[in-house]
């Protein structure tokens, strides 16, 4: 094995969530931010260091961990976006997240610099950023309606958009193993949803256009990883996201209940703080050994679903949960495969 760090690009796999995050490859080195004080520890954290090859396989096990972590703080998110999509505008809660992720961009850029947040190509930039607006709000408007587990799961269909709108848009050639996935995970899809029965719920619907727009996203960061670095693409989406929706505050916004502001503020934290993990997480590990991590959303969001809601996933959900579970991750699994093909 290569004593070399392996670069991530871009376009292997993007994971947010919740809206999830892209696949980041962060370049350069320390900051002497926070050195001699008590956040020395934290901050050492982020600093680069040569990698060997016991340090490489250490850090796959560190990414994993960090991974995990992140995507728990992104379900505890969701949780109180849910508790407060009742009481205030989808556009205000989806608001108030995207500031806690331009937070937690903002941290980073001061530890790590600017010099890599130069973009070429500005209408792309902007156009990935009101994709992640509006799925962002639409996300949070099902919640009022759709078990938190549910919106969580279907959410994942977003992988197998991707491979639809790579075919048909950029003449990606696929596979009929792929198209067999993509397949078996719209079917968990319908089996979770179960249009036309009594449990279906509109709202379902938003949370599949969500999720379109989240592979849009996707399918933008592949043209993207081309000319920028992930730190512009991911600073440009928090940028713009906090502008368009801090514009729709002014007709939409309630003033906060003082018994909600600690919770908007763990909210905001919560976002932030899982957009640092994920970033280091990705920039340390190869992204094949992080990406199945994003599935452990949907246990934390079930047992979250459970204490907080009193929901619990019955037996279809659990199948169809299960089906695009696994056709996930094999398509994480093949895209790896065709990766190292590629490659060689």
């Amino acid at each position: 094995m290569s004593d070399q760090r392996p670069t991530l690009n871009l376009a292997r796999v993007e994971l947010n969530a919740l809206i999830s995050i892209p696949n980041l490859a962060i370049g350069g080195g320390g900051s002497n931010v926070g050195q001699g004080d008590g956040f020395a520890p934290i901050l050492r954290l982020f600093k680069k260091a040569p990698m060997t090859a016991q340090l490489y396989r250490q850090s796959n096990t560190l990414g994993i961990v960090l991974a995990g972590t992140s995507f728990a703080f992104f379900a505890l998110a969701d949780a109180i976006a849910k508790l407060m999509a009742d009481t205030y505008h989808p556009v205000q809660v989806a608001g108030l997240r995207q500031l806690g992720l331009l937070a937690g961009v903002l941290l980073w850029i001061a530890i790590k610099g600017t010099k890599d947040l130069r973009t070429q190509q500005p209408k792309l930039q902007i156009f990935r950023g009101l994709c992640a607006s509006l799925s962002a709000v639409l996300f949070v408007f099902a919640l009022r309606f759709v078990p938190l587990a549910d919106a969580t799961t279907i959410a994942f269909v977003a992988p197998f958009f991707v491979t639809i709108l790579g075919s048909l848009f950029l003449n990606e050639p696929i596979g009929p193993r792929r198209w067999f996935a993509v397949g078996a995970g719209f079917t968990g899809t319908l089996i979770v949803m179960r249009p036309g029965f009594e449990g279906f719920h509109p709202a379902y619907l938003l949370v599949l256009v969500a999720a379109l727009l989240f592979a849009t996203r996707q399918l933008i960061s592949r043209n993207l990883s081309t000319t920028e670095s992930t730190v512009s693409t991911v600073a440009f989406t928090a940028g713009v996201s906090a502008v368009v929706l801090g514009i729709g505050q002014i007709f939409v916004w309630k003033p906060i209940a003082s018994e909600h502001i600690l919770l908007f503020v763990i909210y905001g934290i919560l976002a932030a703080v899982g957009e640092l993990l994920v970033i280091k997480a990705l920039e340390i590990a190869l992204a094949v050994a992080v990406a199945p991590m994003q599935y452990t959303m949907i246990i934390w969001t079930s047992i979250l679903g459970y204490l907080i809601f009193g929901q619990t996933p019955d037996t279809l959900t659990l199948i169809g949960t299960t089906i695009i579970m696994v056709s996930g991750l094999f398509t994480i699994w093949r895209e790896y495969q065709l990766g190292r093909q590629r490659s060689e």
